[in-house]
């Protein structure tokens, strides 16, 4: 499969160097970002053949079989439209889009193209203690799953690039931009969807969030069908690295993933006390899985299935982070559907 990706930024760049080295019967042919300096450095570097910096002149080359979308998130939904459009096979990096609208309209799009494969990027999915824990829920290990508690913590040291990030409004918000992989996962075990959110949060050390009008930090308490329950935290202020938490609980016991974020096996005991070093970020976190979900979607078009992550994942997960930012921004409590967030 020759593949193009558009996005050289950090995750962008580790998928390149994935489809690249890493996947059998895939070859990285073309790269595209806006920055002629990202391009150029990873055509010369890993001898690329193809390099543009417009994504109309990348889907213009008749060699490629499929496209991998890692740009910001404004620029999904036209992107995956247009590839689908065109015939390619797409993989997209989450979220959709930042609006409802725009998910609904990929999905419109996707559900048009049946015989390409389109994949969305809930790497999760694809980590192993993410797979293991799915696999003792269906096997009833702790009984009938009926609340979920999820943190997802970035790095304190990471504020300033994201204010950058959140300023071009690249994000879609607190909720749609960190939550909604936990949302995702919330729906895959409890194996519901949301009815209704009540958000809260604000900015506790940085100000700067209130004149972005987002959260530094937010919780969200969500009922699902079932009468399941989700209590959703996520914060960009966390002192000690990149927290990443899930906790499952059921009618029989209590599964808990990434309690501790440990870097590796290592303690370190000295005269400070016992130390055991945490993840600095979410490539070093779900670097296996990364390149799991890749390679998942090339292998989806050499064997012609479809991977399970469907566009409905990634709708449903839209609408129910979308739900959240406007119970944030409102103060009040939400009915989780599409109808209440059309505008």
């Amino acid at each position: 499969m020759k593949v193009g990706i558009v996005g050289l930024g950090r995750l962008g760049r580790k998928h390149a160097e994935n489809l690249a080295f890493r996947i059998p019967h895939c070859e990285l042919t073309a790269v595209c970002s806006v920055v002629e300096e990202e391009v150029q450095e990873v055509m010369d570097e890993w001898n690329i053949p193809y390099g543009y910096t417009k994504y109309e002149d990348m889907l213009a080359n008749q060699d490629l079989d499929a496209i991998f979308i890692a740009s910001p998130s404004n620029f999904h939904c036209e992107q995956i439209k247009q590839a689908l459009s065109l015939g390619f096979h797409v993989f997209s990096e989450k979220p959709l889009g930042l609006y409802v609208e725009e998910a609904l309209d990929v999905e419109r799009a996707v559900k048009a193209h049946p015989n390409q494969v389109f994949m969305l990027g809930f790497m999760r999915r694809y980590d192993r203690s993410y797979m293991a824990a799915k696999e003792k829920i269906e096997a009833g290990v702790i009984g009938e799953p009926f609340l979920i508690r999820c943190y997802g913590l970035d790095p304190a040291s990471k504020m300033d690039s994201f204010l950058k990030f959140a300023r071009a409004n690249y994000s879609g918000g607190l909720f749609l931009d960190m939550s909604i992989h936990d949302f995702d996962l919330a729906r895959w075990y409890l194996g519901a969807e949301a009815k209704e959110v009540w958000a809260i949060g604000g900015s506790y050390a940085r100000p700067e969030f209130d004149e972005i009008e987002d959260a530094e930090t937010g919780a969200a308490m969500v009922r699902f069908e079932k009468n399941a329950i989700g209590i959703f935290v996520a914060g960009r202020n966390c002192a000690h690295g990149y927290h990443i938490e899930t906790e499952i609980i059921g009618t029989k016991g209590t599964l808990r993933i990434g309690t501790v974020p440990e870097r590796n096996q290592v303690v370190i005991m000295k005269d400070e006390g016992v130390i055991q070093e945490c993840v600095d970020g979410f490539l070093e976190r779900f670097e296996q899985a990364y390149l799991s979900e890749a390679e998942e979607f090339i292998n989806c078009i050499l064997e012609n299935r479809k991977p399970a992550i469907t566009v409905e994942d990634g709708v449903q997960s839209t609408i129910l982070g979308y739900s959240c930012k406007k119970s944030y921004e409102t103060g009040q409590l939400i009915k989780v559907n599409a109808e209440n967030l059309v505008t």
